[in-house]
């Protein structure tokens, strides 16, 4: 049975740094393209960051570089998404997308990121 399940979420400070994580289960991560996607209230779904499968290379919206670094580690089938320096901007709900051969997708539920002071 596929699962992709995130956590990690919650709420931090301007400034600060949260990690958010994402267990896979009956598939193997590092056989697919892995993303992290977020939605604010009233906008669309965005593409953060995402990291390819066989050479893990990183890839990263304007609005993050610099600041969130995507990672994974094969052995635990999970991958993260270092938060740092995150701003009220970054308010949103995290999402983890796994993209393999023949468009098959996999999303999560999300966790919920809110930036306040």
């Amino acid at each position: 049975q596929v699962q992709v399940v995130e956590s990690g979420g919650g709420l931090v400070q301007p400034g600060g740094s949260l990690r958010l994580s994402c267990a896979a289960s009956g598939f193997i991560l590092s056989h697919f393209v892995m993303s992290w996607h977020r939605q604010a209230p009233g906008k669309e779904r965005e593409l953060v960051a995402t990291i390819s499968s066989t050479y893990g290379i990183a890839d990263y919206a304007d609005s993050v570089k610099g600041r969130f670094t995507i990672s994974r580690d094969n052995a635990k089938n999970t991958l993260y998404l270092q938060m740092s320096n995150v701003k009220p901007e970054d308010t949103a709900v995290y999402y983890c997308c796994a993209r393999g051969a023949f468009s098959t997708t996999y999303w999560g539920q999300g966790t919920q990121v809110t930036v306040s002071s």
